[in-house]
């Protein structure tokens, strides 16, 4: 396969072009400066010049605060129209689109798990965006697969864990909100997944992603503190007042993503295995 990756450099584009260079895949990475994916005649121009047969879209609007006011108009042009011309130019050439979505098309009430077919419905501009970019998908391209994640953390770019462990070098107690609960979700293990659909011929569809187990935010960053010299507090959601809404619950079911035969390691285990990799 010729591989085109999107948003190639975003914290996922970064962590997928690192994975195909490791295992040989022959691949064309676009950042926004090479590919303006909400100008329609930027992205044919690519997709013509290297005509891939899949395509990895990593590249996405992820301000999600911001997104509420300032940077509205930006994320829905980059995540709905963006991904509608990114669908069409891989439709045109007959390719396979791999599309990243989010846990936020969710409302956060269901108290089990979320299937992937579920209701949905987004409680902040981001969601809504991202959901309409699946429904873009859908209605352009034949084959398609569209992975929802959560809680997206790794080597590049800014995530959670670089956010715990810099706070916890300058400040002896951190508080964390012990009221939202998800999936972590390690981009090496997202990016192997997105490579697995694509060479084991999956069903093409909707799938959730994220690695095994659950956790609050503060769980999780206890785990990522466990061994540096700080105390981690609990604290309610009001305690931090954000601009976006942010589901409570949103612990997806990944029993499709497990039935295409990829095994995915628990939260913990990604987490130690990328601790591990940073000391290398």
């Amino acid at each position: 396969m010729k591989v085109l990756v999107t948003g190639a450099n975003g914290q996922l584009g970064k962590e997928v072009s690192k994975l195909l260079r490791e295992v040989g895949v022959e691949f064309a990475s676009a950042n926004h400066s090479e590919m303006d994916i909400t100008d329609s005649s930027s992205v044919k121009k690519i997709f013509d010049q290297e005509h891939p047969t899949v395509v990895f879209h990593c590249a996405a609007y992820t301000a999600v605060d911001k997104a509420e006011d300032e940077g509205k108009e930006l994320n829905w042009k980059v995540n709905v129209e963006g991904t509608r011309n990114v669908a069409k130019a891989a439709e045109a050439i007959g390719a396979k689109l791999v599309y990243i979505s989010t846990d936020y098309v969710f409302d956060g009430t269901n108290t089990e798990v979320y299937h992937v077919d579920d209701e949905t419905n987004p409680q902040n501009e981001y969601g809504k965006a991202k959901l309409a970019g699946e429904k873009a998908v859908q209605e352009e391209m034949t084959n398609y697969y569209i992975v929802r994640t959560s809680w997206v953390f790794g080597e590049f770019g800014h995530n959670f864990v670089y956010t715990m462990k810099r706070l916890a070098e300058t400040h002896p107690k951190l508080t964390v909100v012990n009221d939202q609960f998800g999936r972590p979700t390690w981009t090496r293990t997202l990016a192997e997944f997105m490579v697995h659909l694509v060479e084991k011929e999956a069903a093409y569809g909707t799938y959730h992603l994220s690695n095994d187990g659950s956790c609050s935010w503060y769980e999780f960053a206890e785990e990522i503190l466990k061994d540096a010299d700080v105390e981690v507090a609990p604290v309610d959601s009001s305690q931090y007042p954000q601009k976006a809404t942010r589901p409570k619950h949103s612990i997806m079911n990944l029993k499709k993503s497990k039935e295409t035969g990829f095994e995915i390691v628990t939260w913990q285990e990604a987490l130690r295995k990328f601790d591990k990799s940073l000391s290398k």
